[in-house]
């Protein structure tokens, strides 16, 4: 079991391919991870990405845009370890993992809002 285990889902009232766009720009990849180096190893386009991490971690990380009702459901998976050779202690260690956790959490939340637009609660998304 990878020592940084994070899985999170959000609901975007906005399709997949809204929220599929925002993750498509290397650059925002450097703003959500700025210590994670990734490379796409599978472009589901509509569906996500999936990356292969380097840097402060190594393992694997994925977004999967499942289409739910007048929206998105946004899985976020990151299964990573410290880098090779890191002496990293357990408090470290669970540390780290909650605050990949709510890193994942932020930026799902900024999409969130940035894709919505000001939705009103019970609207549909103006993307759709």
């Amino acid at each position: 079991m990878p020592a940084v285990d994070v899985i999170d889902e959000t609901f975007l009232a906005v399709p997949p391919g809204s929220v599929a766009k925002a993750f498509a720009d290397p650059d925002a990849w450097r703003r959500y991870w700025p210590d994670l180096r990734l490379e796409v190893y599978a472009d589901r386009g509509d569906e996500g990405l999936r990356w292969t991490v380097r840097g402060a971690l190594v393992g694997t990380m994925e977004v999967w845009l499942e289409p739910v009702l007048d929206g998105t459901l946004l899985h976020y998976f990151l299964r990573a370890d410290p880098p090779p050779g890191a002496q990293v202690r357990p408090t470290r260690l669970r540390r780290e993992r909650t605050r990949r956790q709510l890193a994942a959490k932020a930026v799902a939340l900024d999409l969130k809002t940035e894709l919505e637009g000001g939705r009103r609660p019970g609207c549909p998304p103006a993307n759709g």
